[in-house]
This record gives structure tokens, C-alpha cells and sequence, in this order.
């Protein structure tokens, strides 16, 4: 996997999860975000960094969708958003994202793992949380 930082977008896994979300038919995309998030939330055992990376985006793309959001601006986001255009989300899809999030930063996540390995999780694990914060507060 390629990791050039720690913000939302910023890995291959991430990169492409937004490039499917784009190219998805306007009516699958809310599906294809709360499939994403519902692989991660509900995940028993350990937890494939692949998983942790597009829960992670996903979280990122409804908070942008947020009332008051400050737009997507990182050239990996989905191109749709980019532009302009948005996505209505549901508030059971939003609690549904805390979820997601507490499992990837959780015991048994790859995710946590390969950034504890680098010595400095702190930006990566500050990201997550500022999402969660954002999900978690009301709309």
C-alpha cells in the first residue's frame, strides 16, 4: 500500500475507494458508502488495512456533507464533490461511520498497526478523531 500521509485521501486504497464512489451510478453512491462502512463496523477479528483505509474516506466524505463542512479539497477526494456536487446523508449513516472509525483505530486493526510501526501515529490517529468529533456532533 502507498502512503504518502496521514489525511483521509492521502493511500492507494483510499485513492481508489473515492475513484469507484465517482464513477459509481449517482443513486449506488450512499450505498457504496454505507456498505464500506458497515464492512468495518461489523468486522470480526482482525481488521485488513484495505477495510480501514476506504472506512476511513468514507467518514471523510459525510463529514464534508455536513451542514457548516469545510469543502474536500485533496486532489484524491472524489471528483464529484470536487466539483461541487454532494451526497445527502442520512444521520444513521453518520453513527454508523463512529463506529467504522472506533474499529479501525481499535486493538485489532492493521490500520493502527502499520502506523504504530512508523514510531509517530499521532497525526494519522489525530485525523481519525477529528472525524469521529465532527461525526458525532450534531447535524
Amino acid at each position: 500500500m502507498g502512503t504518502w500521509d496521514s489525511g483521509p485521501f492521502d493511500n492507494d486504497g483510499a485513492a481508489d475507494w473515492c475513484g469507484d464512489l465517482n464513477e459509481a451510478d449517482p443513486a449506488d453512491r450512499l450505498g457504496l458508502v454505507r456498505q464500506t462502512l458497515a464492512a468495518v463496523a461489523d468486522h470480526d477479528g482482525y481488521l485488513d488495512d484495505r477495510l480501514g483505509v476506504r472506512a476511513v474516506a468514507a467518514a471523510a466524505v459525510i463529514v464534508s456533507q455536513r451542514p457548516g463542512a469545510e469543502p474536500l479539497t485533496s486532489p484524491y477526494a472524489p471528483d464529484f464533490l470536487l466539483e461541487g456536487g454532494s451526497l445527502v446523508v442520512p444521520e444513521d449513516v453518520a453513527a454508523l461511520a463512529v463506529r467504522a472509525l472506533d474499529r479501525v483505530v481499535g486493538g485489532d486493526s492493521e490500520w493502527r498497526e502499520l502506523w504504530e510501526d512508523t514510531g509517530d501515529p499521532a497525526d494519522a490517529l489525530a485525523a481519525v478523531g477529528d472525524l469521529r468529533i465532527a461525526l458525532a456532533a450534531a447535524p
